[in-house]
């Protein structure tokens, strides 16, 4: 097989920004070739902002857990190890990942290893120098920021911080400026729903770009389980299964079209098996060393400790056991392993832990986001539950083949 070339980056000291080198001999394929194409890391979980729906935020001042969290050596050494399993690209995230004052040297370790970088953030601490480090160094994916609302009351009433509106539009103002690739994202709040169409043209005018703005609004509780009264406002927020389909039918011709392509290939029974996604065929790194099989995924069972081993060890031993688990909760053996809307249906273990503690619990709200989404497709009929039906694979096929039909129950 012929030799092919990759850049890398070259080391700190040096003037130029990349070298040519033998794909075969870059340190990112040394060891077996890539088990990992990406790596999620959570190098903060603490914030700036206190938004009413995050699901994993802390207090941007708290000690003790900034104390606790990877130095910048660890995280180098973990980027390292995930290069030598094959990492092509990370995600940082958190919390607000620019919180951290070495995110430069973070992120140069990333770059030096040839690693595309995703960088999630507010953009309320973009400076001029980050910025320019963006602009000298691509990252080679766009930045992701999340807007909260094109209105600083609006914005600030989901932020609760004041000032972090003209901080977020300021950052947004210098990724522009600066020619640096980014994305704008939001969040479907029922009283700011009327901001999408300004989102969209505001995102379209500052990025150049003419993806459509996605938004979140099926907001997920409280990642390490630590609130339930966080989690009480989190479900006060969340969409209807009728709003979520509004936004998701704003183009209905798009949407049907890119529903025919997933379930031709996905749709269909997720049986007893927990772990029917890729959860565990990848990995997230939290603030504190600990690899999850997804970013998600917080459930003890299903966490590595990296200090007493390896993401290599974790993606050939660990989490391939792990994806053994199967389901054993009444319930959800009678619905959920029956359902052929999974994937369309957002359940999966991660969401099951996060809303009942378990692994195999069937969360309601998502099952009934779904049913929606499956009635207007024409999919099932009014009144009708997915895991009631027997003729499952000849509704998809004529869904696939033709437009919506109308099912007679």
């Amino acid at each position: 097989m012929k030799s092919e070339i990759r850049a890398v980056l070259m080391e700190k000291d040096s003037s130029s920004y990349l070298v040519r080198q033998e794909y075969h001999k870059a340190r990112l394929w040394q060891g077996g070739g890539p088990l990992l194409g990406r790596l999620d890391m959570e190098v903060t979980e603490r914030c700036n902002n206190n938004c009413i729906h995050c699901y994993i935020n802390q207090a941007a001042d708290d000690r003790e857990l900034k104390a606790a969290e990877m130095s910048t050596d660890r995280i180098g050494r973990i980027l390292e190890e995930a290069a030598g399993c094959g990492c092509l690209t990370v995600r940082f995230t958190g919390g607000e990942p620019l919180l951290r004052d070495d995110f430069p040297e973070i992120y140069m370790a990333a770059r030096r290893l040839g690693i595309k970088v995703m960088l999630f953030t507010n953009a309320t601490r973009i400076t001029p120098e980050i910025a320019g480090l963006l602009k000298r160094y691509p990252p080679g994916e766009p930045v992701e920021v999340t807007l909260y609302g094109m209105r600083r009351e609006r914005y600030e009433a989901v932020s609760r911080v004041p000032g972090s509106f003209d901080a977020a539009m300021a950052g947004i103002g210098l990724l522009a400026d600066y020619g640096i690739g980014f994305r704008i994202k939001g969040i479907y709040l029922e009283e700011s729903s009327d901001d999408a169409r300004e989102m969209e043209e505001f995102a379209r005018e500052k990025t150049g770009r003419d993806d459509r703005v996605s938004f979140s609004m099926n907001f997920n509780l409280r990642a390490r389980r630590d609130s339930e009264e966080k989690n009480a406002r989190i479900r006060r927020l969340r969409a209807t299964p009728e709003q979520t389909l509004a936004v998701l039918t704003r183009e209905p011709e798009a949407y049907i079209r890119d529903k025919k392509a997933f379930a031709q290939k996905f749709m269909g029974p997720a049986g007893i098996d927990l772990f029917s996604c890729g959860c565990g065929k990848g990995g997230a790194v939290d603030a504190f060393g600990r690899l999850q099989p997804c970013l998600l995924m917080r459930h003890p069972d299903t966490v590595y400790d990296l200090a007493d081993g390896s993401i290599r060890d974790a993606l050939e031993r660990f989490f391939p056991e792990m994806r053994k688990m199967q389901a054993t909760d009444p319930d959800y053996l009678e619905t959920c392993a029956k359902c052929f809307l999974h994937g369309l249906c957002e359940q999966c273990p991660a969401h099951s832990w996060m809303e009942h503690g378990v692994l195999d619990g069937r969360v309601a709200y998502l099952c009934d986001a779904a049913h929606v989404q499956a009635r207007w497709l024409g999919l099932i009929g009014e009144g009708e539950k997915a895991w009631e039906v027997e003729d499952w694979r000849g509704r998809v096929d004529r869904f696939v083949q033709g437009s919506r039909f109308n099912v007679q129950c």
